[in-house]
Parts: structure tokens; C-alpha cells; sequence
């Protein structure tokens, strides 16, 4: 039997407006805040964040400054969009991401956002992973998938260890 590569820490989903996500990323901020609370960690905690990104203007400004709003606007967790490899899978878009995260938590290899030459300007200071995939050993993860009408789904997922009882 294959040992487990992730442990499940939390998860959050909410819905905002029934058409359009909130544009100041209200909604994705309170999904991820949930999320971090329940799993009971403080935004430091999180090491790597696999974020939506699907390259729309609304939606990743408010994703941006959700994720500025949580983490700060320097520094902060590790951060790329696998949809940019995977492109958008609707229903099974967030499915992936979490699994391709948990991956990225078994290796310590944090995948990049391919394309990314011309980060919006109001991502500066945070560390965008462009290019290349990073080596890089994290205790947790968030994954984020937000959806038209504003549904928002956020989840932490730590790195699995032998010695824990799930």
C-alpha cells in the first residue's frame, strides 16, 4: 500500500454575489481566513500558496488583494497558479490543484507559473514563483479556487508525516 502524501488541515467554501465574485476580494480573503482557522495556523505558517490566477482582470486583482489583505504585501508564502500548465478544468480545476499541491508538499518542489514575464504591478514584493519550479521543503499549503458567481473554495494541506495518525 502506497503511504499518503498530504494531511487534510482545513477547508473553506463560501458564496458571494450571485453572478460576479467581489471585485476588492472580500470573498477569497474570508474563504482563506476560514480555512487558516479552522486548520488553527497563523498566515506565517503557510509556506506555499497555489493560488486561482486564471488571468482574469477582475478576478485576480481581487485574488491579489485577498492575499495581500491575509499575508501582507511583502514577502509572504511562495506563490504560482498551476492552471497556467493545467488550464482551466471547471469542475475538476480545484480537484487537481489540491492534488498538484499535495504533490508539491511530498517533494518540496514548488511548481511555477509558466509564462509569468510581466507580473501586474501590484504584485511586487510578493514572491512569485516564474520560470522554474522551486526546491523548497513546506510544513503547509494553500490552495485557492474561486469560481463566476463568487464561489470561493480555499484549503490547507500539510505535508504528511509517517509518525501522524489521520
Amino acid at each position: 500500500m502506497e503511504p499518503s502524501f498530504g494531511a487534510h488541515n482545513s477547508r473553506m467554501r463560501r458564496a458571494d454575489h450571485l453572478t460576479a465574485g467581489a471585485p476588492d476580494g472580500d470573498g477569497a480573503r474570508r474563504a482563506m481566513q476560514r480555512a487558516l482557522d479552522m486548520a488553527g495556523l497563523a498566515p506565517d505558517r503557510i509556506g506555499y500558496l497555489n493560488a486561482h490566477a486564471t488571468s482574469t482582470s477582475v478576478g485576480d486583482a481581487g485574488e491579489l488583494t485577498a492575499i495581500k489583505a491575509i499575508f501582507g504585501s511583502v514577502g509572504g508564502p511562495a506563490i504560482s497558479s498551476t492552471r497556467s500548465a493545467t488550464g482551466h478544468l471547471l469542475g475538476a480545476a480545484g480537484g487537481l490543484q489540491a492534488i498538484i499541491t499535495a504533490l508539491a508538499l511530498r517533494d518540496g518542489i514548488l511548481p511555477p507559473t509558466l509564462n509569468l514575464e510581466n507580473p501586474d504591478p501590484a504584485a511586487e514584493g510578493l514572491d512569485l514563483i516564474g520560470g522554474r519550479s522551486r526546491e523548497k521543503a513546506v510544513e503547509f499549503a494553500l490552495s485557492n479556487g474561486f469560481g463566476f458567481g463568487g464561489v470561493n473554495a480555499s484549503v490547507v494541506l500539510g505535508r504528511w508525516e509517517p509518525s501522524l495518525e489521520i
